[in-house]
């Protein structure tokens, strides 16, 4: 904290003698290592949660990792296009890609159903999730417009204008429906509003009309009800709505201290559904054990701390706030994918980044990583003009 006033006493004190600039240097090598370690982690366990599934299902044992490591290789491109971009030009085109989002959101609900829910554009072979745009889209828009904004956001009148922003995502990613993202969107939005300067006595005043509608959300559709009834009591319906979650506890419990080794997981074969999915993390314990575990959550914390220190030391505004944004949607999605596997929240369809096999969500989880890594090569130094 001391060196941090003594570098703002500098700034301050700048005039003939010195003065303010961003220089470009190398960008953040720990923050990047751990997202290498993070996709190398997730393609392995990949391979090995969905070998089975895949070969019972499409008589090719390498169907899901085929195609991850394809997506893989494609998010790694857009990872160092990103890289290279300037970040501060992502401040100038906000909105029209929250606008462009907002209408891929609309598109998406005149999409063929998929298990009832309409997510996916298909273009070809080639599918994406609009969802996973809007994830980005709405950090991007709001770490824009608050950077403007500033002090403002502690006025009530100004906060009332991002709610309305979100509401409107909130409301057509429910119509999908897709009530997880909004969920992580949500949280995200907080945290960004909070870290700008917004009151938390303003969320409170908020929380009085969000939370009833919240719960009608969820009372409004039957399964969200029985994912409900089955957190508190799994095993009273344990070969229907409660087979998941016991099945990830079971997966969990037999892996102990060390694992069963890597490849050797019981219950990928046929006990848990789509293991390569939201419940890979169960397969982690099963194989790697409690140790394996921590390891994936000291990875996840390593690279959370790192994006926190880039974001610290961004040389403005809008770009600490886009590291708060990814950052923060990479801890929250993570949290509560763990949350889930391990019963501490009711079952919801939240992938563990880097992880679970999707291909939009990690092409765009490694565009997102991109994005820090760029923020972080520019940092604001004092230059003696003498």
């Amino acid at each position: 904290m001391a060196a941090r006033a003594q570098r703002g006493a500098k700034l301050r004190r700048a005039g003939s003698s010195e003065h303010a600039v961003i220089k470009k240097t190398s960008v953040d090598v720990g923050f990047l290592s751990v997202v290498i370690l993070l996709l190398v982690f997730g393609l392995i366990m990949v391979f090995s949660a969905s070998y089975p599934s895949a070969n019972a299902k499409y008589g090719n044992g390498l169907y899901f990792i085929q195609k991850q490591a394809m997506w893989a290789v494609l998010g790694v491109g857009a990872m160092i296009f990103t890289m290279k971009f300037d970040y501060r030009l992502y401040k100038k085109f906000a909105l029209p890609i929250a606008m462009v989002t907002i209408a891929l959101l609309i598109l998406v609900l005149f999409s063929t159903p998929i298990k009832g829910s309409r997510r996916w554009l298909g273009f070809g072979s080639f599918t994406i999730q609009p969802s996973e745009a809007a994830k980005i889209a709405v950090i991007i828009y709001f770490a824009a417009s608050l950077s403007v904004t500033k002090d403002k956001i502690r006025e009530f009148k100004y906060l009332v204008r991002y709610w309305a922003m979100l509401l409107v995502v909130l409301g057509l990613l429910i119509l999908e429906p897709h009530f997880s993202v909004c969920i992580i969107i949500g949280f995200v939005a907080v945290i960004m509003l909070l870290v700008a300067g917004a009151r938390l006595k303003h969320f409170a005043i908020a929380s009085v009309a969000a939370i009833p509608a919240l719960i009608a959300v969820a009372m409004k559709e039957q399964y969200r009800m029985d994912r409900l009834t089955t957190f508190f009591d799994p095993f009273a319906d344990r070969q229907g709505d409660g087979w998941q979650i016991i099945q990830s506890l079971f997966a969990i419990g037999s892996g102990g201290l060390f694992g069963l080794g890597f490849g050797n997981s019981r219950q990928k074969y046929m006990y848990v559904s789509e293991p390569q999915n939201d419940f890979i993390f169960a397969i982690v314990c099963e194989e790697l054990g409690i140790v394996g575990a921590v390891v994936v959550i000291a990875l996840f914390g390593i690279l959370i701390w790192r994006g926190i220190k880039i974001a610290m030391n961004a040389p403005d505004t809008f770009g600490s706030l886009l590291v708060t944004g990814i950052v923060s949607l990479v801890g929250i999605q993570t949290f509560l994918n763990i949350a889930v596997v391990t019963k501490m929240i009711p079952t919801t369809g939240i992938s563990l980044p880097f992880f679970s096999a999707g291909g939009s969500s990690l092409v765009f989880l490694m565009a997102a990583m991109g994005m820090v890594l760029n923020v972080s090569k520019f940092k604001k130094q004092v230059v003696d003009l003498r």
